[in-house]
């Protein structure tokens, strides 16, 4: 009898145990899910100024006391990416490794600027344990308005003579990539462009798949 109850809480435990190896194992699945079933591109909120228009010109002193310009035309001729983020947001800090990176490796045509509103003493803090020293680090409640910065983090491209190129709720990797490919194809979002790609397909189709040109 003893034995038979030994065994049975054994089982029991052992049961347990394997549901909650399984529960987390499912925790995990959802989790690659979510991230699979994202947008493909940036979210643009059509809000502010709008792509192709001249970004709000900016003038103020970064977190390290240097002066910061942001829009217009840009003396070394490179395009700004302005990233909105804050201390407290959690898929913020999970990008800052990919676009420190990115900033070096384009260093020589971008400019990575990053930008909040709020406590100054709270955004230092945050930049040291960031490593954000060697970027220009605005704090300007004025900056986010200007483009009606809603959400976070959000990630805003300027040409080098100050036009908006691109811009969208940032919350991936895959989302960056998207703002540059928008920018490089000088359209409003990656949407845009698979729209673009879908309708073309669909022409193509109608046509009886033969384009037809001018001679």
């Amino acid at each position: 009898m003893t034995n038979a109850l030994i065994v049975s809480n054994v089982a029991l435990w052992l049961a347990v145990l394997a549901l909650g190896v399984l529960l987390m194992a499912l925790v995990r699945q959802i989790g690659v899910l979510h991230e699979r079933l994202g947008p493909a591109g940036a979210l643009m909120i059509d809000k502010g100024p709008k792509v192709g228009e001249a970004a709000p010109i900016h003038e103020s002193r970064d977190l390290a006391g240097e002066p910061v310009k942001i829009g217009g035309i840009q003396a070394d001729q490179r395009s700004t990416l302005v990233f909105f983020l804050a201390p407290n947001c959690p898929v913020c800090k999970s990008l800052l490794p990919m676009l420190k990176s990115v900033a070096e490796q384009e260093a020589d045509w971008l400019r990575l600027v990053f930008a909040s509103d709020g406590d100054e003493s709270d955004h230092r803090a945050f930049a040291e344990a960031q490593g954000l020293g060697g970027f220009p680090y605005l704090v300007s409640t004025e900056l986010g308005m200007s483009y009606q910065i809603g959400k976070l983090p959000y990630a805003v491209i300027l040409d080098s003579e100050g036009r908006i190129s691109a811009k969208g709720l940032v919350n991936s990797r895959e989302h960056i990539e998207s703002l540059f490919h928008a920018s490089e194809l000088r359209l409003p979002s990656i949407q845009a462009w698979l729209e673009r790609q879908k309708q073309a397909e669909a022409d193509n189709q109608d046509n009886g798949g033969v384009r037809l040109h001018k001679a």
